[in-house]
């Protein structure tokens, strides 16, 4: 069996990348972020957190894995802190994106240069030994991801799944899925049962023109206020709006879903916005905030403390 290779956590050459592969792949390249994101209208509070936001590259030295999905324009560390140093964000969780593979170094290398302002999200699977998810704890990482959408791989083979789950749990991580919410009536026996808190990212992809009373988010909501494990990111309007930027028609499933349960809601921007509809300004995000939440009790809630308390923030 292979295992994770430490010397690749440490940031040397990485043997599942030797030869940089990318030159052969076919995978499409998508579109870089916004170039000029206006400053927001909406000042958000001191240690508040950008709670689902990626680093890809730059590919010299993380190289992206043949087999991805896509292929993004590299948006390094420094665009990163230029993008939140504008909307005026000092938190943040990197997730470890699909281009990445089962390399989780772009996120523990950004973590390390952070002094504690950064967590993360990791890419792992059954290759990796529990000295290897104890290194990844120890490096910043909170949680791992699995995703459930077709466009972005082959999903998760479940006995795997509920292999690693139940080793994650003595790391005292969570679950982070990008499942969308049209099939929670068959995950949601699996979910109620999961041993450890899960996420479900970007407001579990729901279609805004369908309304509030469409099937999968009266799941969504229902499986909210049901399970006290149950996380929810309100993040990616872009990818649910139907009436385009700056995204209003998205602002009541957000709304609801905050009002549902406003201590298991977290906010983010998805920078650099990999695969999206329509590409968004950042600042629009940030302005969406007090429609999502008016009041200032709850939006630090969404801000500040729940991202400190679901990623282990120190206060």
């Amino acid at each position: 069996m292979l295992h994770f290779n430490a010397e690749a956590f440490h940031g040397r050459p990485n043997p599942f990348h030797e030869g940089q592969c990318i030159r052969t792949t076919s995978a499409p390249t998508i579109p870089p972020p916004h170039p000029d994101p206006h400053v927001p209208s909406f000042k958000l509070p001191p240690k508040a957190c950008d709670t689902h936001c990626h680093i890809f590259g730059p590919n010299e030295r993380y190289p992206y894995v043949p087999e991805r999905p896509y292929t993004p324009p590299d948006a390094p560390l420094e665009m990163f802190r230029a993008l939140h140093n504008r909307l005026g964000v000092e938190r943040a969780v990197i997730v470890n994106a699909t281009p990445h593979g089962r390399d989780n170094r772009v996120v523990t290398d950004a973590i390390a240069q952070s002094n504690g302002r950064y967590k993360g999200v990791a890419n792992v699977d059954e290759t990796f030994s529990d000295q290897d998810l104890r290194r990844l704890a120890d490096a910043g990482m909170t949680g791992c991801r699995f995703t459930f959408l077709p466009r972005l791989g082959k999903a998760p083979d479940m006995s795997s799944f509920d292999r690693i789950v139940e080793r994650i749990a003595a790391l005292d991580w969570h679950v982070d899925l990008y499942l969308p919410a049209t099939l929670l009536p068959d995950f949601r026996p699996r979910l109620m049962a999961l041993p450890v808190p899960y996420v479900l990212d970007h407001m579990g992809v729901v279609d805004a023109g369908l309304g509030l009373d469409q099937l999968a988010f009266v799941a969504l909501l229902d499986l909210v206020r049901s399970d006290e494990k149950c996380w929810v990111k309100v993040t990616c309007p872009e990818r649910i709006s139907r009436a385009g930027s700056p995204f209003h028609d998205v602002a009541p499933f957000g709304k609801a879903l905050i009002d549902a349960a406003p201590d298991r809601v977290l906010w983010g921007t998805d920078w650099p916005h990999p695969n999206v509809p329509v590409m968004p300004d950042d600042g629009d995000l940030v302005d969406l905030i007090p429609l999502y939440a008016p009041d200032p009790a709850v939006q630090h809630k969404l801000l500040v403390e729940n991202p400190a308390r679901l990623f282990r923030f120190a206060d």
